[in-house]
């Protein structure tokens, strides 16, 4: 008798792992069927960097493209630019930290294209410096864009997503959501945040054929850099984070970055880690958390020491020196200028 009851254990438990299987088999099949072709997509921090490539990446898929930002005159460049490659573009100035801003984005993207398919989350704030220049501001900014901006925009889309049955969102993450990175302390809180939020609200929507993708990119050649915030001794911070992000050894190009993305939202994939640097960074702190922690406080111990503006902000193109831009940092500087971060005829010195 136990050996019967042992066998049909066997059994059940068999026929509910190929039952798994197959369920899984099923609707990997449908979420790799996605097409992007005159879908409605959204973008949050649409106007430049990461945002603009994506934009331009889905606009070659044939998606219809909606951008947002805060500041106008960034807007209108990349609308130009975009419809220039052949790409359908609307633009709405919106602040994503303010939740009216947000619905009042969300409506009128809905008004002129009739519905949105696919939300990316991409706006964001770096402020770089010790934790001694680092304010309550400084963690609350990062934390309105970063989460609530997010939750807001996710919050205005879901109702219609969810009415029809389908939809696609997109968080863009970091590594520094994952793995806590020196002289980033607010940005990685918000993130880390992020990464919750995104991992948390994707189990619960998968049942509506809504999928969130968590994007957790390592270094990128954006162009970023000279719109990032930098305290402290701003010019030594910015010359170590500018040459990280331009070097290939530790950066990738925004292209391939928005390559993958775009591949990994077409299968509703849960996560993706992009660049090898970072998939070894996540991979080493998730087994060997101690020694992660021992090699950044060593990190930490060679980044520049307090001082300087202290506590006031500076951007990266203000903060500019003789080590950057110099060589190390050519390609990054070149992303400037292609990724509309820099005006036309804006010098960085």
């Amino acid at each position: 008798m136990p050996e019967n009851k042992t066998k049909n254990g066997w059994w059940l438990a068999t026929a509910l792992s190929i039952g798994v299987v197959a369920a899984y088999t099923i609707l990997r099949k449908q979420r790799l069927e996605y097409d992007f072709q005159n879908k409605v997509v959204l973008i949050t921090g649409g106007s430049r960097g990461l945002g603009l490539v994506l934009a331009r990446r889905l606009a070659d898929e044939g998606a219809r493209i909606a951008i947002c930002a805060r500041n106008s005159e960034e807007l209108k460049r990349a609308k130009e630019d975009l419809e220039n490659r052949g790409a359908e573009v609307f633009e709405f100035v919106c602040d994503v930290r303010n939740q009216s801003e947000v619905e009042q984005m969300v409506e009128a993207v809905c008004n002129h294209y009739g519905q949105i398919d696919v939300l990316v989350n991409n706006a964001g704030v770096i402020q770089v410096g010790p934790l001694e220049v680092q304010t309550q501001r400084d963690f609350e900014d990062a934390m309105a864009i970063h989460f609530w901006g997010a939750f807001y925009t996710m919050q205005a889309v879901l109702p219609e997503m969810k009415k029809r049955g389908e939809g696609r969102i997109v968080n863009v993450s970091s590594i520094g959501g994952k793995i806590a990175v020196p002289h980033l302390a607010p940005y990685c809180a918000s993130k880390f945040a992020l990464v919750g939020l995104s991992g948390a609200m994707r189990v619960e929507l998968a049942k509506d054929n809504i999928f969130i993708t968590t994007v957790c990119p390592g270094l990128m050649r954006t162009g970023s850099h000279v719109n990032a915030v930098f305290k402290g001794q701003n010019e030594k911070e910015f010359a170590w984070f500018s040459i990280g992000n331009a070097l290939p050894v530790s950066s990738i190009s925004a292209e391939n970055a928005a390559d993958q993305i775009v591949e990994a939202t077409g299968r509703g994939d849960a996560e993706l880690i992009i660049s090898v640097q970072a998939k070894l960074a996540a991979k080493a702190n998730a087994l060997l958390p101690e020694l992660t922690a021992e090699i950044s406080e060593m990190v930490n111990r060679i980044l520049p020491a307090a001082g300087g503006i202290g506590e006031e902000h500076a951007l990266g193109k203000d903060s500019t020196s003789f080590i950057s831009p110099s060589f190390l940092t050519a390609l990054a500087d070149k992303e400037s200028y292609q990724n509309n971060e820099l005006e036309t005829g804006e010098q960085l010195i």
